[in-house]
């Protein structure tokens, strides 16, 4: 049986005193010069890049074999000379050149297609099935159709690039509109958002996680098949990109311009990488939250 509230013994009161600073002990401890270093993204980046050349340079050593493998010190020679002479930049910056417009199309594309499948039913059946059809098909098989069509210039490569880019972004599109909350639809339903604005205002910032995975996705398979279609063939009249350069190089048995070749595409990529996609994903949705 409970107690009458008046007859329950009052509870002690606690009183604690407040301490010093110096009783409380060290509160914020400066970091070490290792702590430092060790929580340095990019110069851990950097340190292990050193340690993967140092490793080449080694291996190209014991081999004791230029045309097989060459030395890190070679290939950045080729490399210093064919930036010096302007051939590897040119040749850079054709590739370059033709990927941003066979990139910049295959979004367009990409775009027009999501924005058709998501606001009709029979564009997302198309949607569905072409991604299904073309998707699994690798863009450098299309080449030789691509030939016949276009022939061998600038159209061939822009057209096989469309066709890495273009299944890649509307498929990963679709699928972040798709996964926008039914919450997030509601509320531009209820502010009148209907067609374009809708898409524009709400799915596409909600989705945006997935758009910038599909456009990553896009510019890597963009990035290897031209590379791989300028390997076989030049851009106009055997005056091709990067591709067309380590493939002439082969056939000279230069294989240090080879591996400089290489380095270029494997640099450029980086470049597209850390100072452009990392930049954009920094200011969208790690800005918003949506992301640590």
């Amino acid at each position: 049986m409970n107690k009458p509230l008046h007859e329950v013994a009052a509870r002690p009161e606690i009183y604690l005193e407040p301490k010093t600073f110096s009783a409380v002990g060290i509160v914020e401890k400066r970091l070490s010069t290792w702590e430092r270093l060790n929580n340095n993204t990019a110069l851990r980046r950097v340190l292990l890049l050193i340690a993967l050349a140092g490793i080449w340079q080694i291996y190209a050593v014991t081999l004791d074999n230029g045309l097989l493998f060459p030395t890190f010190s070679d290939t950045m020679i080729a490399l210093y000379n064919g930036i010096m002479s302007g051939g590897l930049l040119e040749k850079a910056w054709t590739s370059i050149s033709v990927l941003l417009i066979g990139y910049a199309c295959g979004i367009v594309l990409a775009t027009l297609l999501t924005i058709f499948a998501i606001t009709t039913r029979v564009g997302n059946d198309i949607l569905e099935t072409l991604t299904s059809m073309f998707n699994p098909l690798p863009a450098i098989a299309l080449l030789p159709l691509a030939l016949i069509w276009f022939g061998l210039g600038e159209g061939s490569l822009i057209f096989v690039l469309i066709h890495s880019v273009l299944w890649a972004v509307a498929l990963n599109t679709h699928s972040g509109f798709m996964s926008v909350s039914m919450t997030m639809r509601m509320v531009g339903r209820n502010y009148g958002l209907t067609g374009f604005s809708y898409v524009w205002k709400i799915l596409i910032p909600a989705a945006f996680p997935s758009i910038l995975a599909g456009l990553k996705i896009g510019w890597a398979f963009a990035w290897r098949t031209l590379i791989a279609a300028e390997l076989v063939f030049g851009v106009s009249s055997g005056a091709g990109g990067l591709g067309w350069f380590i493939y002439q190089n082969k056939n000279q048995l230069e294989i240090p311009s080879v591996f400089a070749g290489l380095f270029m595409v494997i640099f450029i990529g980086l470049i597209v990488e850390n100072f452009i996609f990392k930049v954009i994903e920094r200011m969208t949705i790690r800005k918003w939250g949506m992301q640590t």
